[in-house]
């Protein structure tokens, strides 16, 4: 008897050890919850009290505060709204309130946006930086810092007007328009419609828009005119806007986003070149055209594939037939254009990144020299010592536009605009229009593990801090660059010799606070909680 029940208990030990009973489970993954929930507070409540700038973030920060860097150095009194500074930080925040329904988060994006506010300006745009000290601070460090960052043209000139480029205006605008929507709190009104006109106004009549509004022409470098009056569709200009304005149109219901809207997608069919393929800038007269010294004049495989891309999903949109039809000419210009299998390296690549017009030749940009007062880029056929901080090659396979085209063409209208966001049809969903839609497009789409909750927990420090190594930082800024030959020693370098203020990143064991590290690992435990609570429901 003694034995059997001996055995009894060691069966009963080895099931609770590998079998856990379910509430034993339950308990597990709410300590985890509970954990996460923690951690994310603790962790957010450094980045407000000991980090921000009146609520604004710029991306590094070294621990002790002593320097700081958006996508360059940084005054103390300045936050970067570009990614993953503070307007990325914002929709974050909102994301932790909808998970958590802490009204502590909700105050810090709050705070985020009362400062992007500060920051807009009078037309109702953005620049890529705000600096709290003012226009006199900001003209002192675009004519150093700024004016000396060899890579950054774009930040070599103060041009004193907002830009569109990396999302900055149209963000900050989608954020605000976030804000307002959150709990229909009118303090977000004016802001937000100062916006929406501004983007309205500063589309050009054919549809398309500029880099930068209110248009300037006052920035020549190299004999290369100012390009920010272009047509831009570098980093996503145009579509950015219109898709801003499409999510008005879902939000807010006026009409009058339409006819904008609808001239911005007409303006892909436009400015097309009769090849098939597109590039990053387009003239006042349609031709295609160069940008910063590094950009020459030229179509971008890259850009026709994204290109090709929104004209399937404006057909999608519309059920506009034109949309569709031009497709099958940037698939047949990609074909064209594909590199040689000895320069794919082994398949990585499928094109170069600038096509010569009329040739259809991959060209490559190099440079020589050491700093922006003594260096240049230059063009020419040789696929040797590319830049590394734009890259000379890229993959765009056709085969993937060519099957969706294949998809698209078998389905009727109504299948085809069966989801569009144009169509006109009564509102359906739970809720209502204004919380249903997902306005903030980086936000994490998948599904934590244990695991990687289990890390992002136990890697947070004794000050609540995720820090990182490797961060992108610069040379600080000790003069305008020295003359020295026309070497090609920094052709594939990201900075230049030390006059240089272009950003490079740290090999050493240095620890940074980083703010894309913090918007990373909220966002896992931001799932894991959210996945917790729909399963929590689901009992």
């Amino acid at each position: 008897m003694k034995m059997k029940k001996i055995i009894t208990i060691c069966l009963i030990v080895v099931l609770i050890l590998f079998f856990p009973v379910p509430h034993l489970l339950a308990q597990k993954s709410n300590n985890l919850l509970q954990a996460s929930e923690q951690t994310m507070l603790r962790a957010t409540q450094y980045m407000v009290e000991k980090v921000s700038t009146n609520g604004g973030y710029v991306w590094y920060y070294m621990p002790d505060f002593s320097r700081t860097w958006g996508e360059m150095e940084a005054y103390k009194t300045m936050i970067w709204l570009q990614h993953p500074g503070t307007v990325s930080m914002g929709h974050l925040f909102l994301e932790a309130y909808h998970a958590t329904r802490d009204e502590y988060y909700y105050q810090a994006a709050e705070k985020a946006a009362r400062a992007i506010i500060w920051g807009q300006s009078y037309e109702g745009g953005w620049n890529y930086l705000i600096d709290f000290a003012g226009d006199r601070s900001l003209k002192q460090w675009y004519g150093t810092i700024g004016k000396n960052g060899w890579r950054l043209e774009e930040f070599q000139h103060y041009y004193g007007n907002s830009t569109f480029d990396d999302d900055v205006t149209s963000d900050a605008a989608r954020f605000l328009l976030r804000m307002y929507l959150e709990k229909m709190d009118p303090t977000y009104k004016p802001a937000l419609d100062k916006v929406i006109k501004f983007i309205i106004e500063s589309q050009y009549p054919l549809g398309g828009w500029p880099q930068r509004y209110p248009l300037k022409y006052d920035f020549n470098k190299q004999g290369h005119p100012d390009y920010t009056s272009y047509y831009t569709f570098n980093d996503d200009v145009i579509w950015e806007n219109v898709h801003f304005l499409i999510q008005c149109y879902l939000t807010l219901g006026e009409e009058r986003f339409l006819d904008p809207i609808r001239r911005g997608m007409n303006f892909y069919l436009l400015s097309q070149d009769a090849c098939g393929a597109w590039g990053q800038q387009v003239t006042m007269a349609m031709e295609t055209i160069g940008a910063r010294t590094y950009e020459p004049t030229a179509f971008l495989p890259g850009q026709t594939f994204d290109n090709a891309r929104l004209l399937l999903k404006f057909y999608q949109y519309t059920g506009d037939k034109r949309f569709l039809n031009n497709v099958p000419k940037a698939i047949y210009w990609l074909e064209e254009t594909v590199l040689p299998t000895e320069k794919t390296a082994g398949g990585k690549y499928s094109h170069s990144t600038f096509v010569e017009i009329g040739t259809n030749k991959p060209i490559y940009v190099h440079r020589k020299g050491s700093n922006v007062k003594y260096g240049l880029y230059y063009v020419d056929y040789n696929d040797d010592k590319l830049l590394r901080h734009y890259g000379g090659k890229g993959k765009n396979w056709p085969e993937q536009l060519k099957n969706e085209y294949k998809r698209l063409s078998l389905l009727s209208p109504d299948e085809v605009t069966k989801d569009s966001p144009l169509k006109i049809e009564g509102f359906q969903k739970e809720g209502m229009p204004q919380q249903y839609y997902d306005l903030n497009r980086d936000a994490y789409k998948g599904t934590a593990s244990e695991n990687q909750v289990k890390e992002a927990i136990n890697s947070i420090d004794k000050e609540n801090r995720w820090l990182v190594k490797h961060a992108n930082i610069s040379n600080p800024y000790i003069g305008d660059g020295i003359q020295q030959d026309l070497t090609d020693d920094f052709a594939s370098t990201n900075v230049g010799d030390k006059t240089d203020t272009s950003p490079f990143q740290d090999t050493s064991d240095q620890e940074y606070i980083s703010t894309s590290e913090y918007i990373k690992n909220m966002n896992i435990l931001i799932s894991y909680i959210r996945s917790g609570k729909i399963s929590n429901k689901l009992k």
